[in-house]
C-alpha cells in the first residue's frame, strides 16, 4: 500500500500518487511516447523490472495509465486523460531543474544509455537530405561493450542499436559523454566541443553540416539558468 499523508489537501493526495520513487520519470517516459514495457525500461535503466511494474500498476489504479492489449499478450501502456494533463506539470519540474540547478551537478550525473535513448527520440529525419543512413557515437572513455552506439536513420524512422547493425558508417561521431551531453542540455554547442577538441565529427559532409538540424536537443536546452539568490535575513 501506498504511504498516505492522511490529508484533504489535493497537494497532499496527488504526492501520495507522483512522488514515490521513480513514478515521475516513468509518466515522463510515457509522455515521450514510450509505450511498452521494456521502451519504458530504457529510460529508466536503473530501475528495477519488479519496481517498474508496481509502478505503471498503481498508475494504472489511480486512473493516470491505461494499460491496452495489443497482438495476444501483448501489453502497451498508455497516460490517460487523467495522465496527459500531468505533462506540464512535468514539463515544469524539467524547466525548474535547468534553471536553478548549476551545470555541474547535472553534468556529474552521466549516464550514456539513457542519453543516447534521449538523443535517438529527438532525431529529426526530415533534417537529413539522404534516404536512410547509419550515424555511429563512439565514446572512448567508455568500455569496449559501452563504447559504440548506432541510429539507424530513415525518412520515417529512428532505430537505436547498441550492437554493430552491420551496416556502413555513414557519419562517426566521437565525444566524451560529458561533451555530448552538455551539448543536448544547452550547456554548450557543437562548435564549442569541436574547438575544445571533446568532439570529432568524421564522414558525409553534408550530414555533418547539417547535424544542428537533425540532432535533436532535449526539450529544456534553451531554458536559461540562474543563480537563486540566497537571504539570510
Amino acid at each position: 500500500m501506498s504511504l498516505s499523508y492522511g490529508q484533504f489537501c489535493p497537494v497532499a493526495i496527488t504526492s501520495e500518487i507522483l512522488c514515490t520513487r521513480w513514478t515521475t520519470l516513468v509518466v515522463r517516459e510515457l509522455m515521450c511516447g514510450s509505450t511498452r514495457f521494456n521502451q519504458i525500461r530504457r529510460g529508466v535503466p536503473l530501475m528495477s523490472p519488479s519496481l517498474l511494474s508496481k509502478r505503471l500498476t498503481e498508475l494504472s489504479d489511480h486512473g493516470v495509465v491505461q494499460i491496452k492489449h495489443v497482438k495476444g499478450n501483448m501489453v502497451e501502456y498508455h497516460l490517460s486523460t487523467a495522465g496527459r494533463e500531468l505533462i506540464p506539470i512535468i514539463e515544469s519540474f524539467g524547466t525548474w531543474g535547468k534553471r536553478w540547478f548549476n551545470s555541474e551537478v547535472n553534468l556529474n550525473k552521466l549516464d550514456a544509455l539513457l542519453l543516447m535513448w534521449d538523443i535517438h527520440r529527438l532525431i529529426k529525419p526530415e533534417g537529413i537530405s539522404l534516404e536512410s543512413c547509419v550515424v555511429e557515437f563512439n565514446f572512448p572513455e567508455l568500455s569496449s561493450k559501452k563504447r559504440r552506439h548506432w541510429m539507424v536513420i530513415s525518412q520515417n524512422d529512428v532505430n537505436y542499436c547498441i550492437v554493430d547493425p552491420g551496416l556502413d558508417t555513414d557519419l562517426l561521431i566521437t565525444s566524451s559523454v560529458r561533451g555530448l551531453t552538455s551539448i543536448h542540455m544547452g550547456y554548450s554547442n557543437f562548435e564549442d566541443e569541436v574547438n575544445q577538441g571533446s568532439l570529432v565529427i568524421r564522414g558525409n559532409p553534408q550530414l555533418a553540416k547539417a547535424m544542428s538540424q537533425w540532432l535533436g536537443r532535449s526539450p529544456f536546452a534553451g531554458v536559461t539558468q540562474q543563480t537563486p539568490q540566497l537571504n539570510y535575513g
